[in-house]
């Protein structure tokens, strides 16, 4: 008997609407079983009961930032891997921050090519969890 392999699932989070709804286009299109959400509230609303394979978060949100959404997902959900990227160069206090705090991130600068993404997605779910072997931009 034949078992189907499990769709990974893609939370990808931005408050600018065409980027989150672009991303899940493309992700689902390309196998994923992917869903948005345009705060980190909203992302933190969904995980309840839809828990990503990866999250896909962008740095500045309105209200909880990406990096403290995170850090969140990371202490709630250890086996979900985290991307971060940003189309600001003020994301480096944050990121400072968070790692006085012990937490290091990399971070993808926006705009970033579908191909680049896609292949992000796909190298950072076939390795262990909150690894960086790569340099990729996910959490250590």
């Amino acid at each position: 008997m034949h078992v189907a392999e499990k769709r990974k699932r893609v939370l990808v989070v931005d408050d600018e609407r065409i980027i989150t709804d672009t991303l899940v286009t493309i992700f689902r299109h390309d196998g994923y079983d992917a869903v948005g959400a345009y705060s980190a509230e909203g992302a933190l609303q969904l995980v309840e009961t839809w828990v990503p394979d990866l999250s896909i978060l962008d740095v500045r949100l309105p209200g909880m930032n990406g990096i403290d959404l995170a850090i969140l997902l990371r202490a709630q959900y250890p086996q979900c891997r985290i991307s971060l990227f940003s189309g600001q160069a003020a994301t480096a206090s944050l990121l400072d921050e968070a790692a006085r705090a012990g937490h290091s991130f990399d971070i993808l600068a926006k705009p970033v090519h579908p191909s680049v993404m896609l292949k992000l997605a796909e190298q950072t779910l076939l390795s262990s969890p909150n690894s960086d072997a790569d340099g990729h931009a996910f959490c250590n």
